[in-house]
């Protein structure tokens, strides 16, 4: 499976010339099987990035994509009206997220992506935009299975595992980190199970999390612990917190590769916007999106 980064931060974009490197755009990832559209993981302000990417392949063929939601805050779902494919006829997107408390996710949706809040409502986009509610279970998208569980943050989170190819990703990009450091609830260690690549929140340095236990977020350190006792591979370190910047996010990744539990890991990789890993059975190659 090939898997691409278009947002990698946390909360909210930033952009600087410190912030160049790993990038400022919020989460967006996708995951594409061989022959097939990508999977795209969150709708936030990388998705724009990805639009265009996607334009640039194929400007004229009008093709159908599936996004999964993790939840919705903002930083996850601000891209969506700005998804170029989108803005043109027959263009196609099935967006799978959590429901909220009995109410539609399109309804969810509709109620932010609106007057005054925005310009128009996303019935009113040239393309069409389908929304399904997805709780615990397993989905189809083309030829990849996906398991979906709750995952423990602020609000109704899921997190997903992508299964094709004979290889496995995880994407768990907002995971509250017990104060403990220790535990892991059995619906994360079942969906990290011997995972190829665990893409996983890494949004507070201990001292950001011990001021702040109950935002919602993972420190690098508790996303290692977490790959090493899922038994997963390769981890690679997601969400930086906007305040990180690129010298901050070199210094976390570096750490985190020292710490004892990073021995059992082939890898501890840092996402950054433009990264494409390979992932096989064998092996994580990294590489760009226009390599």
């Amino acid at each position: 499976m090939r898997v691409g980064f278009f947002g990698v931060r946390g909360s909210c974009p930033c952009s600087s010339d410190e912030h160049r490197r790993y990038g400022g755009n919020t989460a967006c990832t996708t995951v594409e099987v061989a022959g097939e559209p990508p999977i795209i993981l969150d709708l936030g302000t990388g998705l724009r990035p990805l639009g265009v990417e996607l334009e640039r392949k194929a400007p004229e063929t009008p093709v159908a994509w599936t996004a999964l939601l993790t939840h919705l805050h903002w930083d996850h779902l601000i891209g969506l009206p700005f998804f170029p494919p989108v803005l043109r006829p027959g263009a196609h997107l099935d967006v799978y997220g959590p429901g909220q408390d009995g109410v539609l996710l399109q309804d969810v949706v509709d109620s932010v992506v609106k007057p005054p809040f925005f310009p128009v409502q996303v019935d009113e986009l040239r393309g069409s935009i389908r929304f399904h509610e997805i709780d615990e279970g397993v989905l189809e998208v083309g030829s990849a299975r996906v398991v979906v569980h709750r995952v423990p943050h602020v609000g109704t989170t899921l997190g997903f595992r992508i299964e094709a190819e004979g290889v496995s990703v995880v994407y768990l990009p907002d995971h509250q980190a017990p104060q403990d450091m220790e535990a892991v609830d059995p619906a994360v260690l079942e969906l990290c199970a011997d995972a190829d690549l665990l893409i996983h929140d890494a949004q507070y340095t201990a001292a950001e999390y011990a001021a702040r236990p109950d935002w919602g977020h993972s420190t690098p350190g508790y996303a290692v612990h977490v790959a090493a006792e899922a038994g997963a591979k390769t981890l690679v370190l997601f969400h930086h917190d906007p305040m990180h910047l690129d010298g901050d996010v070199d210094r976390i990744v570096d750490a985190a590769r020292r710490l004892p539990e990073a021995a059992r890991l082939r890898a501890v990789l840092g996402a950054a916007e433009g990264m494409v890993l390979q992932v096989g059975p064998g092996a994580v190659e990294v590489g760009s999106v226009h390599g």
